[in-house]
């Protein structure tokens, strides 16, 4: 595929004014459940003030709302992957398939894509996640280069993209650019498939400052964060080095997916890879580690108290048949974890927190696993996942409170679904009886994206897609 040389074009903002009134029967405050409730958003995007048992307000600008609840944060997307969903569920010629040949596959694909196509997947991915009720998204991004692995003429080229797909949807963006150095801990060189990938960390320095300068030109609440990959993929010095290209920043790294990877760590560095990375990096509330899927108890209850998020996708790691997460212990440890859509196979935020649920429920033999002593089961996965998305992204959300961002999403009232159910019970049945399309309207940081069960540019994007689906499958 030849150099891509010309800056592209600026997507069209979703241009979503921040609406100074909303007004909901229902609505999960800071505080509690609460009725009659109405919200007024500053200039900003920030919530300005929250006042339960008002008057329903008059004037045109005023917007009824169901159901208002605080939205999530998707804390893990590799946006391009979803171009591989349903291409990925054959049994490989090895008479056995596993995240390792699914990977395979995964870089067999990628010379097929070029800045254009991952701008349209990414928007479409963005889009979908807000029609889903996520207000904000953590892009994991590793796919810098062209397929031979050289650079494109402007080196921060897909993270331009990934920033353009964000100003045409609105979503809140944590963008990341990924340090990927090697192929594995013994310092091989990356291989075919994962030339596209590869950064020292002086040009990933440079490459970060270029996503800064993409990204100034989205909302104020967008940023750029730093995520070196995983400990087989970085240098154990170049780990803490990279942390100084944004010290106020998140930090995100996968740990702990696969079998493999936790005997490749222990053999090389003596540690299993969590147990290392605690003894070894400064872990603390700026890092969200993602999947530790393979830990042992005593691992569990160190992360637990570093005060990291653990990113959890329950959707992708069941796909991938990475394992599952040992919630029970890690909350009642004082834990904190967010939700993500990783691979985006398929990209459904209750989706993900039932099979979180339900992966606690097969494991244990047991029912209501992450229900919290005062909440229900789904009460407490989206307070938690709420509140750990927010410091995942490093956003000032994840409550429906003064001061925080307008991250709000509002359910449909009126569904079957719902009929009748007020309170807990009512997240109950959202997350394990409905779905996403119980959503009507959500909100990023003020920004009315979604209106009615779709977003403001759900034709023009969609569109971009489709076509460009069809454009990739017919190479294929």
């Amino acid at each position: 595929m030849p150099a891509h040389t010309a800056r592209p074009t600026p997507a069209e903002p979703a241009t979503a004014a921040a609406l100074p009134t909303l007004w909901a029967d229902h609505a999960l405050t800071d505080e509690g459940w609460a009725r009659a409730v109405t919200i007024t958003i500053a200039r900003d995007g920030s919530i300005d003030a929250v006042r339960p048992d008002s008057p329903p307000p008059t004037g045109s600008a005023a917007i009824r709302c169901g159901v208002l609840l605080p939205a999530l944060a998707n804390v893990h997307s590799h946006a391009f992957q979803h171009a591989l969903a349903g291409l990925t569920e054959r049994r490989g010629a090895h008479g056995s398939d596993s995240f390792w040949t699914w990977r395979e596959r995964m870089f067999a694909f990628l010379p097929q894509l070029g800045p254009a196509e991952v701008e349209a997947i990414s928007a479409y991915v963005f889009m979908t996640s807000l029609q889903a009720g996520y207000a904000a998204i953590a892009e994991f991004h590793y796919l810098h280069h062209q397929p031979d692995g050289t650079p494109y003429s402007r080196l921060a080229e897909m993270s331009e993209r990934i920033a353009a797909a964000a100003a045409s949807t609105g979503i809140g963006l944590s963008l990341l650019p990924v340090l990927y150095q090697q192929g594995g801990c013994d310092g091989r060189a990356l291989g075919a498939g994962q030339q596209r990938f590869g950064n020292d960390l002086d040009r990933l320095a440079r490459l970060h400052q270029e996503a800064v300068t993409a990204v100034r030109h989205l909302p104020a609440d967008c940023l750029v964060g730093v995520a070196p990959h995983s400990l087989r993929a970085v240098t154990p010095a170049a780990l803490n080095e990279v942390l100084t290209l944004a010290p106020q920043a998140p930090v995100h790294l996968h740990l702990a997916e696969q079998r493999a990877e936790v005997d490749e760590v222990l053999h090389a560095y003596g540690q299993r890879p969590v147990a290392w990375l605690l003894d070894h990096a400064p872990v603390d509330a700026r890092w969200c580690l993602i999947h530790a899927t393979q830990m042992t108890a005593d691992e569990t209850l160190g992360l637990a108290a570093s005060g990291a998020v653990v990113g959890l996708c329950p959707e992708t790691e069941a796909n991938l048949g990475d394992g599952i997460f040992d919630g029970a212990r890690f909350l009642n440890a004082g834990g904190r974890f967010g939700i993500g859509s990783d691979s985006n196979v398929r990209i459904s935020l209750t989706g993900e927190l039932r099979l979180l649920e339900y992966s606690q429920r097969l494991q244990e033999r047991s029912r209501a696993v992450l229900a919290a002593p005062e909440q229900s089961t789904g009460r407490a996965l989206l307070a938690a996942a709420a509140a750990g998305g927010a410091q995942a992204t490093g956003r000032h959300a994840g409550a429906l409170a003064p001061g925080r961002l307008a991250d709000l999403v509002a359910l449909n009232a009126d569904a079957p679904a719902l009929a009748g159910l007020h309170g807990d019970n009512l997240l109950d049945a959202y997350v394990f009886a409905g779905d996403d399309t119980l959503v009507s309207d959500v909100w990023s940081a003020g920004r009315h994206l979604v209106r009615q069960g779709r977003h403001i540019r759900a034709g023009a994007i969609t569109e971009a897609f489709v076509r460009t689906m069809r454009g990739l499958r017919a190479r294929l």
